[in-house]
C-alpha cells in the first residue's frame, strides 16, 4: 500500500505508486505510528524541494527520523522540479544550494531586491500557494502565450506543463504527448504555479524536469 506523500500541481497529497524524482517536505506532517498523514499540510512556510540522494544520509519515510526519536520532517515527492514548483515549493539552500541561490537570484531580479531573505521569499509564496488558500487567476489568450517554459496550468482538474509555446499533460509517472496551448482543453484555463515563481522563471530560473518532457526547447534531466 503506498503512502501518501506524492504532491500534485495542485499542492494535494496522494498515495500513489509511482514515486518521482525529487522530494522535499513542509515540516512534521505525519504520524510515525501509523505512517499517515495528520490533518494539517503544513508546519512552516518553507516548503522545500530536495535531492532523494544527499551524502550518505538515509532516512526512513514517515517514520521517527529526528534525533529525539520523534517524527521529524514528512518526506513528501513530486515528478519533477516543475510539479514541485506548481505546488509552490521552492529549492532547498542545504542539499541543492546552487539551484536555491539560482532561484533566489532570479526571485531578486523580477522583484528587485538586492539579497532577497528565505523568510521574504516563502512568504510572498505562502500567500499564493493553491494548497495554503490561494486562488488561481484566470488566462486569457495572451497570457497564456507569455507564460515562461515551466510554469504550469489547468483545464478543469487536468494540470498541464507550458514550454516552447506548448503544453504537456500532467501525470504521477510522467507527461503525455505535447500539444498545442490552444488544444488543451475546456476553457477557462487558470493559473496553477504561484504568480511570484511565474515571475522567477520569467528571469530565467531553469527548473529541472522529469526525462518524459519531450520538448526541444525544455531541458530535461
Amino acid at each position: 500500500m503506498p503512502l501518501q506523500n506524492r504532491v500534485d500541481p495542485f499542492g494535494a497529497v496522494h498515495a500513489v505508486a509511482a514515486r518521482g524524482m525529487l522530494t522535499g517536505n513542509r515540516g512534521v506532517i505525519h504520524d510515525p505510528a501509523t505512517r499517515t498523514l495528520l490533518k494539517r499540510r503544513w508546519t512552516t512556510k518553507a516548503w522545500i524541494i530536495c535531492d532523494c540522494a544527499y551524502g550518505e544520509r538515509r532516512r526512513d519515510v514517515m517514520g521517527r527520523n529526528a534525533q529525539s526519536g520523534s517524527a521529524g520532517w514528512t518526506e513528501l515527492f513530486f515528478l519533477d522540479e516543475v510539479t514541485a514548483l506548481a505546488a509552490g515549493h521552492r529549492p532547498c539552500f542545504f542539499c541543492r544550494r546552487e539551484k536555491a541561490k539560482e532561484f533566489a537570484d532570479c526571485f531578486g531580479k523580477a522583484f528587485g531586491i538586492a539579497r532577497p531573505k528565505v523568510a521574504e521569499m516563502d512568504a510572498r509564496l505562502h500567500a499564493e500557494r493553491l494548497a495554503a488558500g490561494g486562488s488561481a487567476g484566470t488566462l486569457g489568450d495572451a497570457e497564456l502565450g507569455m507564460l515562461p517554459d515551466g510554469a504550469m496550468v489547468a483545464s478543469a482538474d487536468t494540470a498541464w506543463a507550458i514550454a516552447g509555446g506548448l503544453a504537456q499533460r500532467w501525470s504521477f509517472a510522467e507527461y503525455g504527448r505535447a500539444r498545442s496551448v490552444a488544444g488543451i482543453g475546456k476553457l477557462p484555463v487558470k493559473l496553477i504555479t504561484p504568480p511570484s515563481t511565474v515571475a522567477v522563471l520569467l528571469a530565467g530560473y531553469q527548473p529541472v524536469w522529469h526525462a518524459s518532457a519531450r520538448i526541444k526547447q525544455a531541458k530535461a534531466y
